[in-house]
């Protein structure tokens, strides 16, 4: 029988009053790579776990699994319990995920900031330092086969409209029926993207500003898709999204990513540009010109100033050139 861990996440962006004055009791998952600081989560859970989650872990002790529920507030505590995914020591030194381990994670999201801050721990666990490059090692790829994890929602609205990544994988929302697909279920592999500022990205991400009022600002940036440049910095741009999964493939009525798939090995870019057009009588007008592009990296550059934007919904500020790649297949989710 299978020992099943149900990870939840607290962060230090709680509601008022839910873990005490000012949330002083929430940890989180905060990542500075030098460029921008972001946290991930907006969400404080306390030490009681949440109904879903009781809810799963009843499911799973009924069929007979172990199970064991842990509240992190730390990257440290995040550690100590993907450490229990490990596999045998290997002769050349390198910490590697068990590929037949008895033990299953389910990680309980409150939102996909949530599930990102697992996977870069999992990434940083097991990707291997470049020099440590081992043969067995995917030649598209950086590090091994991560351990599937089942996903848990703690926000039933996600489904609907909003739609977390959950939603848009289809994965099931019913703590019973997560307990099925992490005991009976089996690993959907997906994509992966890192970047070179240290972190990953599940779903994708939207680059750009807005006054007070909600209007685009304009700004400027490289953006580059394998060897492919889609602005090069000279033109205002009002949106840049990278995109994995579906969750920024549109920005209010405007189609940027025509068809993001996450299992398909490559990321998918968009740039808006507004362009000046003139009618036939000669009057002005701006269009909105949709620019893509496909490819297995993507680079931005900023040209003046910081670039707001959201990584699979996490707030940061981008000051200097980032790069995203695919890991193919790196990551995987169990399914029914």
């Amino acid at each position: 029988m299978y020992d099943v861990v149900l990870l939840t996440l607290a962060s230090e962006r709680d509601a008022p009053g839910a873990c005490g004055s000012g949330g002083a009791c929430c940890g989180g998952a905060t990542e500075n790579d030098g460029s921008s600081t972001t946290t991930e989560g907006d969400h404080c859970v306390t030490d009681q776990p949440r109904v879903p989650v009781l809810a799963c872990a009843d499911a799973l002790t009924a069929r007979g699994a172990r199970v064991q529920t842990v509240t992190a507030r730390s990257d440290a505590e995040i550690d100590a319990v993907l450490a229990q995914l490990d596999g045998p020591a290997r002769p050349d030194g390198l910490v590697w995920p068990d590929t037949d381990g008895k033990t299953r994670l389910v990680v309980a999201t409150a939102s996909d900031g949530q599930l990102r801050a697992v996977l870069r721990r999992l990434v940083r666990r097991y990707a291997p330092a470049p020099s440590r490059r081992p043969a067995d090692l995917p030649d598209n790829r950086t590090l091994p086969y991560l351990p599937p994890v089942a996903v848990l929602p703690l926000d039933p609205a996600r489904g609907g409209a909003q739609r977390d990544l959950a939603a848009q994988l289809g994965l099931p929302r019913d703590p019973a029926t997560v307990a099925a697909a992490v005991l009976d279920g089996t690993p959907r592999r997906l994509d992966l993207l890192r970047n070179d500022g240290g972190s990953v990205t599940l779903d994708g991400a939207l680059l750009g500003a807005a006054d007070d009022a909600g209007r685009p600002l304009h700004w400027r940036a490289r953006v580059e898709v394998d060897d492919t440049v889609l602005t090069n910095g000279d033109e205002p741009l009002l949106a840049c999204a990278v995109g994995n999964a579906g969750g920024y493939a549109s920005l209010d009525d405007v189609t940027l990513l025509a068809a993001p798939d996450p299992a398909d090995g490559q990321v998918e870019v968009a740039v808006a540009v507004p362009v000046v057009v003139r009618s036939a009588f000669g009057r002005k007008r701006v269009r909105l010109e949709v620019r893509r592009a496909r490819g297995r990296a993507v680079s931005v550059l900023p040209r003046e100033g910081k670039v707001p934007y959201l990584d699979d919904g996490v707030e940061g500020e981008l000051t200097r050139k980032r790069s995203w790649w695919v890991e193919p297949g790196a990551w995987a989710v169990w399914v029914v």
